[in-house]
């Protein structure tokens, strides 16, 4: 049966049959034709069309088929305005209570002026309603009365539960917003809040702030990929209550700004493998330096420029993909005033991870999930965005990341005779070696396995689990090519320090072990800089992204040290989420402040499948900060 492998496409340039394909198991030759049609990729370091961004691009011929919906984003005109909320007309006026405004007296009347005063001109009707569904204002409740012969056709009481204090809580209230709007048909929407208590006028523009941007991100399903899909009607948002005037309007721009560079980073992340391959990848990054060419230059590189620069880690990982591997490089300037940071951005761009010859198996790999391997680029890509937009002065930003191409879609393709086997040793650009040894994911997976019931049905089902049982009870060194991500992490972090950053943020979808240490929404934080952490966490505290601070124990460091290279690429399973940063530090200059975030957890919404656009907002708020 013939194979068809194709890249993106221009030219036909070769058309390849080889006699013998390599069985992944037991690596026997097997007799099947294979015809591998190769088209030509341009290089993007060229590249100087406008064109828009992902969101918007139009889509080549892939594997499959398959080509993204010229879907617009949706544009939302965010306002302020001061006036009566009852006088407010439109289709949904939505009020966030707490559970202290949803206090009432004996009469069943509520306490709280606002909603006393909405609650009399709609005859109690309001009260009423709250008392009959049992609405208190806890969060996630919501009541929606539609109402006639007022401003508003429906009144809504969106829960914030005791208090609400913080970004995350807020913005949340605005994706709840966006929720009921949906459910509504609504094309516009007051929003306001029942108690503001003695807020300061930085917290309202911060709250006012939070609250459009969940409402705009609330809004936005990505459907580009869906043979019929409903655009959404919202097309106006009334932040009521929080004043008026130029600096409310700048900072609900920012919203607006920022909220579409987490849009076109979830679609980097939400686009499948055959779609987004590491050319792509390159593609829209150039498009962003194109788009803001006043602050923006890139930088491509190639395999072959890859290999003068000594990046073996990362090539090494390349090897084994058809696509070819891109370095992007953009670099940020501001238009005009002094330079008073140097900072790099890293993102880990594995377009897709099948584990190479570790290859993920079994229930609880996630090998259909793993297009969400880029996620750290799209991070640094979205906050490049929003930054080309926002355009802060006084910093210098370099955005450096590898789109790596270990792989495509295909299994077959992740696995070749120019693959990295395990056991292979590695050189990184700054000449330290790589042993690619110890600890296959298996392990770490383990758990999991055993969480669902066995079957056998075949042969290869019962060496597959001799083979788990095998590496979880005996202590032996598997070697491990499934380790891949902090290899190109390597080289990204060198030329980072090269280009003279001062300080450098790495974000990797780089353990599970972070993800059982700390859950599905909480990112894991490594470094050794106090001065640093404290202004990620500031920023992530603004942006209401959830960080926990790890331990960087360098005692563990005994567990990376191999018998024939500099050192292994994955310790042991206890601790392999600090093992995994140990290993990174190894590559970041000790001049130099850096910090490493595993966001192997928040990237990915398991319940709404799909991708959460984590990290930009944060990354976006730190270089923002570094500019006042």
């Amino acid at each position: 049966m013939a194979a068809i492998a194709v890249s993106l496409a221009t030219s036909l340039t070769s058309v390849v049959v080889p006699s013998s394909l390599t069985s992944l198991v037991f690596n026997k030759l097997n007799s099947a034709p294979c015809l591998r049609v190769t088209f030509s990729i341009s290089r993007f370091s060229s590249y100087r069309g406008g064109g828009k961004l992902m969101a918007h691009s139009l889509a080549r011929a892939t594997l499959g088929l398959t080509q993204p919906a010229n879907i617009d984003v949706p544009k939302i005109a965010l306002s302020a305005k001061e006036i009566d909320v009852a006088e407010w007309k439109g289709d949904i006026l939505a009020v966030g209570v707490t559970e202290k405004d949803m206090t009432k007296d004996d009469s069943k009347r509520f306490e709280n002026s606002l909603l006393k005063n909405l609650d009399a001109k709609l005859g109690g009707h309001l009260s009423e309603a709250s008392s009959e569904e049992d609405f208190t204002g806890k969060p996630g409740q919501s009541l929606v009365l539609r109402v006639s012969g007022h401003g508003a056709k429906r009144i809504g009481l969106i829960g914030l539960g005791k208090s609400a204090t913080n970004t995350y809580a807020f913005r949340n209230l605005g994706e709840a917003i966006a929720a009921a709007a949906k459910n509504a048909q609504a094309n516009n929407v007051g929003i306001v809040l029942a108690s503001t208590g003695n807020t300061s006028n930085e917290s309202k523009l911060n709250i006012a702030s939070a609250i459009a941007s969940g409402t705009v991100l609330g809004t936005y399903e990505d459907n580009r990929y869906k043979s019929d899909s409903k655009k959404p009607v919202l097309k106006s948002v009334d932040i009521l209550g929080f004043g008026t005037g130029p600096e409310l309007d700048k900072k609900l721009k920012y919203a607006e700004d920022v909220s579409s560079a987490v849009i076109f980073g979830k679609e980097l992340v939400n686009s499948p493998a055959n779609v987004l391959t590491p050319a792509v990848l390159a593609e829209e990054a150039t498009k962003i330096a194109s788009t803001y060419s006043d602050v923006f230059s890139a930088t491509i590189l190639n395999a072959e420029q890859c290999k003068e620069l000594k990046m073996g880690s990362y090539l090494g990982v390349a090897a084994a993909s058809d696509n070819p591997p891109h370095f992007i490089h953009l670099c940020y300037k501001p238009p005009s005033g002094p330079i008073k940071a140097k900072l790099a951005l890293v993102g880990k761009g594995l377009t897709f991870d099948s584990g190479g010859y570790n290859i993920k198996t079994g229930p609880g790999c996630s090998i259909e999930l793993m297009k969400f391997d880029m996620g750290g680029s799209a991070a640094v890509l979205g906050a490049a965005k929003a930054i080309g937009q926002v355009k802060p002065p006084g910093v210098e930003v370099l955005f450096s990341l590898r789109p790596v191409h270990f792989i495509v879609a295909a299994c077959e393709n992740m696995i070749s005779g120019t693959g990295m086997r395990p056991g292979d040793i590695v050189t990184a650009s700054n000449g330290k070696t790589i042993e690619a040894a110890l600890a296959c994911l298996l392990i770490e997976n383990i758990p999991v396995w055993f969480s669902f019931p066995i079957v056998i049905d075949s042969v290869s089902d019962v060496f597959c689990c001799l083979y788990v049982i095998s590496c979880w009870i005996i202590p032996l060194q598997v070697n491990n090519t499934d380790a891949e991500g902090r290899l190109t992490l390597a080289d990204a972090l060198i030329y980072a320090c090269n280009q003279g950053a001062e300080k450098i943020i790495d974000l990797a979808t780089l353990t599970g072990a972070c993800v059982v240490a700390l859950g599905p929404s909480i990112a894991g934080v490594f470094t050794p800089s106090d001065e640093l952490a404290n202004e990620v966490f500031s920023a992530a505290e603004a942006s209401g992204e959830k960080l926990w601070r790890m331990p960087l124990e360098e005692s563990y460091w005994e567990s990376m040290k191999s018998g024939v290279a500099d050192m292994v690429n994955t310790g042991g399973r206890p601790g392999g989420a600090i093992t995994a940063a140990l290993f990174l530090k190894q590559f970041v200059d000790e001049k130099v402040q850096w910090m490493h975030i595993d966001i192997a957890g928040p990237v990915w919404n398991e319940k709404k499948r799909t991708a959460t656009g984590f990290g930009i907002q944060t990354l976006v708020e730190w270089v923002r900060q570094h500019s006042s």
